[in-house]
């Protein structure tokens, strides 16, 4: 049987094919790109929902397919072409026919406007628009604005296009609580530097002939505007760079907890059959009574290796004013604040994010203590995983020398 994994790695080649073979050079905004975006928006989103393989399945099936449809029909009816063509695929895949529906529902949630009905297809929609939120808006916006014009073979004004956005933009609200408290600021961020661009370029219409006589002072001062703009906008790589590092993280994470759950089941399963099977018959074999000690004994203390792996720790959930003003607090991990109230860590947030130094300092403090309780974790689960193989080996060993040299004849 297919595994989930090996079913997506299909679908990726497939995606990828089809935009390589398909004539898409108008589609600057709606590419491949878009979909990579999109399927690491949802891997995000899903990490930190802590969604099970077969969900996984479905979001991240969905992310990849959802938008296809642009390579077969015109924009406004990409949408349900592109769950036909996902559901005629995914039939050829032999995949389950619930599964197909649940993945065409979280394409068709993406239609604007949406309108998600459950955690599923919410996380597809905030995955499709993920980049309202983000630093990415302006170069995005411009590729979108690119392919309408291509498409329609119309030329776009500036000022309608920033209009309708800053409409779009205020209109939006993301469906996951998760992705309404990364992306809400940078969502009210973008609609504010949309603003402020109208208003610039209403007050340059307004005044023209007054611009143009003071032109190389306004140039000036524009390009020193421009200059410590770009100075203060935090590089892509640097984001790129936490992003990636902070989604490795959570993928560990999932793996350890995953193999410790592993752990658990298996040797619960193994407890659960000695004690039920095995030690009623101890009276007429005792010379099993040791290895069956041994078995017992290395499958509870893989248990409990197991269970402090995947055991949380818990933090105080409070910070102070003077954390705050020394840069020492970390309101990006939830332990730090949730005992704070709303105005606290409002306020707390606010001042972090006037602090590039202190924005970057909290990040990489995050992902350090994300970091600690890895090696925690993997620590434990290394020792869970020895001591299961030497102490199974070992059992079965003494099962085999007891019944060799100790069986009654």
């Amino acid at each position: 049987m297919t595994t989930y994994p090996e079913l997506l790695t299909e679908i990726e080649k497939y995606v990828r094919s089809l935009y390589a073979s398909h004539d898409s050079e108008q589609l600057t905004y709606h590419n491949l790109q878009h979909t990579l975006d999109v399927v690491k928006a949802s891997e995000q989103i899903g990490a930190h929902y802590q969604l099970n393989l077969h969900d996984l399945f479905i979001v991240l099936s969905a992310a990849w397919l959802h938008d296809i449809g642009y390579l077969y029909t015109t924009p406004a009816l990409h949408v349900p072409e592109s769950a036909v063509q996902a559901e005629k695929y995914l039939k050829n895949l032999h995949v389950e026919d619930d599964i197909i529906e649940q993945i065409k529902g979280c394409i068709l949630a993406t239609q604007l406007p949406q309108k998600p009905k459950n955690l599923l297809e919410e996380i597809v929609c905030d995955a499709d628009l993920f980049h309202l939120g983000t630093a990415d808006y302006d170069e995005k916006s411009k590729s979108l604005r690119a392919e309408l014009e291509l498409i329609t073979n119309k030329k776009l004004k500036g000022s309608q296009w920033r209009e309708n956005s800053i409409f779009f933009l205020e209109s939006h609200q993301y469906n996951t609580d998760f992705a309404r408290t990364l992306l809400a600021q940078g969502l009210k961020g973008n609609v504010n530097k949309l603003k402020e661009k109208q208003k610039e370029k209403e007050a340059e219409k307004m005044n023209e002939s007054f611009v143009q006589e003071t032109l190389p002072l306004a140039e000036g001062k524009k390009e020193k505007k421009q200059k410590d703009k770009e100075e203060d906008k935090p590089g892509r790589g640097i984001e790129t760079m936490f992003r990636t590092t902070s989604t490795n993280h959570l993928r560990l994470s999932e793996m350890a907890d995953s193999k410790a759950n592993i752990m658990i089941s298996v040797n619960s399963i193994i407890v659960s059959i000695v004690i039920s099977v095995l030690l009623r018959r101890l009276e007429d074999n005792p010379h099993f009574i040791l290895p069956t000690i041994l078995f017992v004994a290395s499958s509870l203390f893989t248990i409990v290796f197991a269970i402090l792996a995947t055991r949380p720790t818990v933090t105080s959930g409070m910070f102070s004013k003077d954390d705050i003003e020394n840069k020492r607090a970390n309101l990006l991990y939830f332990g730090n604040f949730y005992r704070m109230s709303l105005k606290d860590y409002e306020w707390g947030i606010q001042e972090v994010m006037k602090d590039k130094d202190f924005l970057y300092g909290s990040m990489t403090r995050d992902i350090y203590n994300l970091g600690l309780v890895l090696g925690r974790k993997y620590k434990m689960l290394r020792i869970a995983y020895n001591i299961f193989m030497f102490g199974f080996v070992i059992s079965v060993l003494s099962f085999a020398i007891a019944a060799f040299f100790f069986a009654k004849d």
